[in-house]
Order: structure tokens, then sequence, then C-alpha cells
């Protein structure tokens, strides 16, 4: 950490906390492709302080994607409605050129291939499923009016929306994607069953979770919350992607899904049909795959070089593969 940013974060701080404080260690916690996390041990007048700084990094994965301002006060929020997401200290509109917000710091594991693997997690995975499953619900009452500046909405239908953005997204990237397109055109004419509109996560999966001894402590990563359709985040842990190389395992590598499912059938009243969740896989699938395409072009176009957002061109090639399989798959 440079001394410049050592002595901007402090000062921000400073005047978050209105008072003395000493800023005693700050660490970047590695990955993230669009985000910057600080792991910050701060001393104030009060005691020590166990916080995470999350600041905006050099672009964002999808369109739509909030600002740190927005998603501090989403947080914010979904604390307060009694969902597992970090206590907010607050929003710092510049650390050194770049926004950030603050919240304490949660344990647990956050490593979506070591949550899959780790021996000693073994009791949290089996607690998962029904853990996920309630804490989705609970995302899910919240009220959108609590958080008007939300993304989503409109007169048609959620699924036509997405369909329609992502459209846009890969025609952005100029480059012939036709396994993309052979899904959207999938999607495109196979509509699912609706299920209203609520608050969403956006990203809700193993890696965007933290895990400790008994299961899950704490719910991250809210930058892609939106207004949609419930069953587009019931799916997103389903994507190939967030099993981490445990496969035969269709929730995030952990677990087979009927629990997850069933539990969140059960506080929700939504009885979700197989096509429509398969839609919402598949669905998962495009925006990931899009998402891999956007990220790798800052690497490529020299905006900013880097080693894991070249990796996620490779990958994109990955998740293409699966939406072929998908739709070759896909339920009568």
């Amino acid at each position: 950490m440079s001394t410049d940013f050592h002595s901007a974060l402090e000062g921000a701080l400073a005047s978050l906390f209105e008072g003395k404080i000493a800023l005693k260690r700050a660490n970047l916690i590695p990955g993230g492709a669009s985000k910057e996390a600080w792991s910050v041990d701060l001393e104030t007048a009060a005691g020590p302080l166990a916080l995470l700084v999350r600041r905006a990094g050099g672009g964002v994965i999808y369109s739509e994607t909030l600002s740190l301002e927005h998603e501090h006060a989403v947080v914010k929020t979904a604390h307060e409605n009694g969902v597992l997401a970090p206590k907010t200290y607050g929003y710092l509109p510049d650390v050194a050129g770049r926004p950030a917000f603050v919240m304490e710091r949660v344990s647990g594991e956050g490593i979506g291939r070591k949550v899959v693997s780790r021996p000693d997690l073994a009791a949290a995975r089996a607690a998962l499923p029904s853990q996920m499953a309630h804490q989705l619900a609970r995302i899910h009452a919240i009220d959108p009016a609590a958080l008007p500046f939300l993304p989503g909405g409109g007169n048609a239908p959620a699924h036509e929306r997405v369909i329609e953005r992502l459209y846009r997204e890969i025609d952005a990237a100029a480059e012939p994607h036709p396994a993309i397109e052979y899904g959207l055109r999938w999607m495109r004419d196979n509509p699912p069953s609706l299920f209203g509109e609520t608050v969403i996560h956006g990203d809700y999966r193993i890696g965007n979770l933290l895990v400790g001894d008994l299961g899950l402590t704490a719910v991250l990563d809210w930058e892609f919350c939106h207004v949609g359709d419930p069953i587009e985040d019931l799916a997103w842990p389903l994507v190939r992607a967030w099993r981490f190389g445990q496969d035969k395992l269709h929730l995030g590598g952990i677990a087979p899904s009927d629990e997850y499912i069933h539990v969140y059938t059960r506080e929700t009243g939504r009885k979700v049909d197989p096509k429509t969740l398969f839609f919402w896989e598949l669905a998962g699938n495009v925006k990931w795959a899009i998402g891999c395409v956007t990220q790798a072009r800052r690497h490529l176009s020299g905006k900013e070089r880097s080693v894991e957002l070249a990796s996620l061109g490779r990958l994109a090639a990955e998740v293409e593969y699966e939406i072929v399989d998908l739709v070759e798959r896909a339920p009568k």
C-alpha cells in the first residue's frame, strides 16, 4: 500500500468517524474483477474496529452496475431488514480519487473453491442450502420503494428486459459470439412463467457468501442489485461457473438443488416450474459469458492490463460451451 493511499484512507476514515483514529493495517484482499476490498484494522476512541472498505475499481462488468453510494444504501437497507448483510458505517466519496464505503468485517470463508472443498466446512455445506433459501426469501421481501434508485421495473416483463439488455451488451463488444446469440435466441423463443417482480440481489452465489463453521455468515457484493424476477436470483447459484469444479452438485458445488428450491418455495409460496428454473439458469450462463467478454476487453483494450481480466476471456469460451450444451438438453 502506497503512503499516499494510506494517508488518503486514514483521512477519509477520520472524517467518517468524526474523531481521532489510527489506521493500524490496510490490506488489499485478492480477487474482485470490478471492485477492490480492503481489510482494515482501525483504532478509534471507542475501541478497535475490524472493517472492510469496498472501493471502486477500474471498470464495471455490466451496464446496470450500481454506484458505490447506491450499493452502500442497499447493504444498509438489507441489514435493517434482517438479511445477513454486514453493518455499514458510511459512504466515502473520495479515497485517493475513487469512491468507497465502509462496513463491518465479518468472519468466514469467501473463496468459492475453498468453500466447496475444505474438509472442515462439511457441516457448513450441509446447512447452506436451507440457509441460502431463507436469506434469499428475506431479500425478495424487501420493499422496492425503500430503494427507489434501483434499475429495473417498467412495462415489459423482466425476462424481456433482460434479453434486450444482454443483446445490447454483446453487440457493444463488437465481435462475434454465436453461442451467446444462440442462447439469447432460445430465451426469446421460450419465455418463462412470471412470478412478479421484487428486489433481487443480482449476484447471489457461492463466492459472494461468507461461510463459517455453522454455515452462512454474510451476504456480500450487492453491486448488481435491481428490481426483477425473483427466479433470476434463485437460479443464479445453479450456473456451472459457481460450482468451482464440483460440477455434479447443482447448487454451487455444495449440494443438489432440491432442498434449496423446496425451502424457498415453502417460505415464499412461489412454486417454481422446472422450465422456468431452466430458463433463468441458461440466462445466468449467457449473462456470465457476456460479463467475461466485457472484462477481457478491458485488458485487451489496454485500459486495465490484468492477468485476471485476460483469464476471463478464456473462461468465456467454457461458458459458451455450457450454453450450447444446456440448449441441447432443454426441457420440452
